[in-house]
């Protein structure tokens, strides 16, 4: 829906592509989710003409807003999340339709790493005759698309490692016991990073001991139609009658395994344990962002089982550092996300 607006400037309008464009995140993957916005000329005031990516086959952003618009894009301005793609795919080239539209200006947030894009959607925009201004709003949207651009960019998915904790550090008793260290807003949360994600993984030992479904479990209203439940992924072999079932079962080296999903088509992996499979992607540098839940408890020893198990950093100088790209409250808990530096 259009954000209402009375600020006519460019970054206020991507600011509503945006907004569009995360509508469409949970139904359009392996596809980009992508935000438009059309403004008539000589309106600056007009709400605007908002599309997002339809779905797994339909229209792109671009197209839906110009469809929305008609005759009012004429000479009007154009603001799209992502570069319009200039081959035929699914659909016929966006950048084609936008120069057919006699759209007098285009700004776009970011181009499209996609070899079939990269850059050909903006030379054919700006051969005829149409104004373009690339970047602004980059960084959100980089933000926001992180998972298809890393993508595009490495041919596997971009992994996000979920953890949970008290503020010690640990993840279970010494007796195994582990169960609801975070409270229910951040494992709403969860489920929410969930739903954003391509395929979950876990290890078979995970699956032996606390048998996970691993399935999307959201409030009604928040989960549409088109949304699916992510692949479900177990590092082994899962027992038979578990609940996991139907999984896909892998085995090997986890760069391997990476390029096997992301040919599947796997945007973004979310990988939620246990403490064996964290430790072997973290090792390996294979985390794209952690996303870690604190709880406000505390086990106060050294016997409770700990967020990884395996060898850490030996000294002081190989000690990985990230920084924190984002910290909210939860209820009680605290979720920190955190990347590479």
């Amino acid at each position: 829906m259009p954000i209402p607006t009375t600020v006519p400037d460019d970054d206020a309008r991507m600011g509503q592509a945006l907004e569009a464009a995360a509508t469409s995140r949970r139904r359009v993957a392996p596809r980009p989710w992508v935000g438009a916005v059309v403004v008539p000329a000589g309106e600056p005031d007009h709400p605007g003409f908002v599309g997002a990516t339809d779905g797994r086959t339909g229209p792109h952003a671009e197209v839906v807003a110009l469809a929305a618009a008609g005759e009012a894009a004429r000479g009007g301005t154009l603001y799209v999340t992502l570069e319009p793609c200039s081959h035929h795919g699914l659909t016929p080239p966006c950048a084609d339709a936008v120069v057919e539209a006699g759209l007098a200006r285009v700004v776009i947030a970011l181009t499209d790493p996609d070899p079939q894009v990269a850059g050909r959607g903006i030379d054919r925009l700006r051969e005829a005759g149409i104004e373009v201004h690339v970047g602004v709003g980059a960084e959100a949207a980089g933000e926001q698309l992180a998972p298809y651009l890393h993508h595009r960019r490495t041919g596997r998915p971009y992994v996000v490692m979920k953890l949970a904790a008290t503020l010690d550090g640990r993840t279970a008793a010494p007796d195994g016991t582990s169960q609801w260290i975070t409270g229910p807003d951040a494992r709403l949360d969860a489920h929410r990073l969930r739903a954003d994600s391509d395929a979950v993984l876990v290890g078979a030992g995970t699956v032996r001991v606390d048998d996970p479904a691993l399935t999307v479990r959201l409030p009604d209203g928040e989960r549409g139609p088109d949304d699916t439940e992510p692949l479900r992924v177990v590092l082994g072999r899962a027992p038979a009658g578990a609940a996991v079932h139907p999984c896909l079962e892998l085995d090997g080296d986890l760069p391997a395994i990476l390029d096997e999903l992301g040919g599947k088509g796997v945007l973004q992996l979310l990988v939620e344990g246990g403490a064996g499979v964290a430790h072997a992607f973290h090792r390996a540098a294979l985390v794209d962002r952690y996303v870690v839940y604190f709880a406000p408890a505390l086990f106060g020893g050294d016997d409770a089982r700990g967020l990884f198990a395996g060898p850490g950093a030996p000294t002081i100088d190989e000690l990985w550092r990230g920084r924190i790209v984002s910290l909210r409250r939860l209820g009680d808990d605290l979720r920190v996300d955190l990347e590479g530096s």
